[in-house]
């Protein structure tokens, strides 16, 4: 029997905190669901059930591997890697995954994102390269359809390229970089590890731009492991109920604060 155990996103964490590190100590493996996710997608109840910290919290537990995606191609590599890594390899870890409740086309999976996916972003869509400038447009959740939304405007009326990247593991991010960080400065004589964020980046003309919705924190820690100039937009402040486009206009994430 494999455990699902889905609740609201903003009050998992909190509520049953001390069962999640328990779950830590007991070598527990599941999938935590983490619904109406986000703090702008649950619109209509305000601030007491608005989500804008919970991957925070589960970054906190080393076991627990969470994920933030937009797309159900994105889940479902997800819990397939999750099944693979719990009950076939029999690692001792456990999933959060948050979902939302918001209806959106969802794009074809594209060739070879399964490996990016699970360690956290891939190249969703490349620009088209006709422009002087170009620049990097992140982001998970529902809020990648922003960032998608705003790489047309930048296009139509700007004239500016952009690439697109989901990055749905912003927690696996961090750790990767961390466990890069340790290597490098415990062996200063062999060769240096790369996180794979950077790897990815390197090559790319900045800025880099990452939306979330989620406070600002959550992405914060990737930053240092980004190779340029980067903004980070997110969901800082207490909920509010309004509609979803005059909140995401109210937290500036939303398409036109990513141009500006």
């Amino acid at each position: 029997m494999i455990p699902f155990y889905i609740f609201y996103s903003m009050f998992g964490f909190q509520r049953i905190g001390d069962l999640a590190w328990s779950a830590g100590d007991s070598r527990a493996r599941g999938f935590l669901i983490g619904a109406t996710a986000g703090r702008t997608t649950l619109n209509g109840e305000g601030l007491q059930h608005q989500d804008g910290h919970s991957h925070l919290l589960a970054s906190t537990i080393p076991c627990c591997m969470s994920y933030d995606p937009s797309y159900s191609y994105e889940l479902a590599v997800i819990v397939q890697n999750g099944l693979k890594r719990m009950y076939e390899e029999g690692e001792n870890i456990f999933y959060y995954i948050t979902v939302m409740n918001e209806n959106y086309v969802h794009p074809d999976m594209p060739e070879g994102a399964e490996e990016g996916i699970i360690k956290g972003i891939y190249l969703l869509k490349e620009g088209r390269n006709k422009s002087e400038i170009k620049i990097q447009l992140l982001g998970s959740g529902t809020i990648l359809n922003e960032v998608t939304a705003a790489a047309d405007i930048l296009e139509k009326e700007f004239k500016i390229d952009s690439d697109i990247w989901s990055i749905p593991g912003i927690n696996q991010l961090h750790r990767d970089g961390i466990d890069a960080e340790r290597w490098n400065r415990d062996n200063p004589a062999k060769k240096k590890k790369i996180p794979y964020i950077t790897s990815l980046l390197s090559n790319r003309k900045g800025p880099f731009i990452i939306s979330t919705d989620y406070i600002r924190a959550y992405p914060e820690q990737i930053r240092r492991l980004i190779p340029g100039k980067t903004a980070i937009l997110g969901t800082d402040g207490f909920g509010r109920s309004d509609t979803r486009e005059n909140l995401r206009n109210f937290f500036e994430i939303d398409r036109y604060y990513i141009v500006l």
